[in-house]
């Protein structure tokens, strides 16, 4: 008799993900995939209010979700819903709660930015083969999460407030850009990571691994242009040479470049060229997982657990 199927729900300050999965040999098997970028943390005013519009956005997106968990025959007691950065800081998190429960029939989590940070590790750690010590960065819409773990072990974890939605914003929203930009972004990614920044580099680690749209984009890029997939810092000084001659805020002229991943691209550019510079990263790889195959694994050991 096949498992009962279970979804994990993840929103994000960019995207809002669901999997699908059924339990095999003690291990998630993803059986469908749904996503969409919402891109929530467009919608934070300076009143620290998430605005109507980008919430309907964010509910319009709850409720496909809601049709795909009616199309799967999922029950109730078998969904996680978590949400993040942009949820953790809007003062009216709780309308936006309210009035998904009657779309979903299931409450929002919203978790901390440390146990966000455990879940994306759990995610990295269940989908992406390695061994030794290795950093984990996760830049998201509004937040960055950075790990650094061994085998199942957490050495290192913190959540800072910094991604490409919300840097897209400050610092990338109108065109021509310049390097004073990237030179600005940078500054505040310093003054940002700066307490924990000996921390990260005096632990060390064998390799490095990004989690995230941010990552997902450059690595599009170059397979596209049929390059290895391996970001280095030369492969970010490229792109930020290409972004610079642009002259569409669509940034068209990046060859690989898709249109849904453009209004965040300059900022993830920005924001792993500052880290690389800053961590003296040599070259970074793409994870096969994060947050959301984390909640998804979570899920699974509940259900088992419950089981039981």
């Amino acid at each position: 008799m096949p498992t009962p199927a279970y979804a994990a729900i993840t929103l994000g300050s960019n995207s809002f993900n669901m999997l699908i999965a059924r339990t095999r040999g003690d291990q998630p098997h993803i059986i469908a995939k749904y996503k969409r970028k919402v891109r929530l943390a467009e919608g934070i005013g300076d009143d620290g209010l998430l605005s109507h519009d980008v919430m309907q956005r964010g509910l319009d997106c709850l409720s496909m979700f809601a049709q795909m968990l009616v199309q799967h025959k999922i029950e109730a007691n078998h969904v996680a819903v978590i949400a993040t950065a942009t949820l953790r800081n809007v003062s009216n998190a709780d309308e936006f709660n309210r009035r998904a429960l009657p779309l979903l029939g299931h409450p929002i989590e919203i978790i901390s930015g440390m146990r966000e940070a455990e879940l994306i590790y759990q995610g990295m750690v269940a989908t992406t083969r390695g061994h030794g010590r290795r950093l984990v960065i996760d830049i998201g819409g509004a937040s960055t999460e950075f790990i650094i773990g061994d085998g199942q072990q957490v050495l290192f974890k913190t959540s800072l407030p910094f991604g490409s939605v919300t840097y897209n914003r400050q610092f990338f929203s109108s065109m021509p850009l310049q390097q004073l930009d990237f030179d600005d972004a940078k500054q505040q990614v310093l003054t940002t990571l700066a307490e924990h920044r000996h921390t990260l580099r005096d632990l060390g680690w064998h390799c490095v691994v990004g989690a995230s749209g941010a990552v997902q984009s450059v690595v599009e890029v170059l397979l596209h242009r049929g390059l290895s997939e391996t970001i280095t810092l030369d492969v970010l000084h490229q792109l930020k040479a290409e972004i610079l001659i642009q002259d569409d805020i669509g940034l068209t002229g990046i060859l690989g470049l898709c249109s849904e991943r453009a209004p965040t691209f300059t900022a993830g550019v920005a924001i792993l060229l500052a880290l690389f510079e800053l961590l003296g990263i040599e070259q970074l790889a793409l994870s096969g997982g994060a947050l959301r195959e984390g909640v998804l694994v979570m899920l699974a050991q509940r259900i088992i657990d419950e089981a039981n």
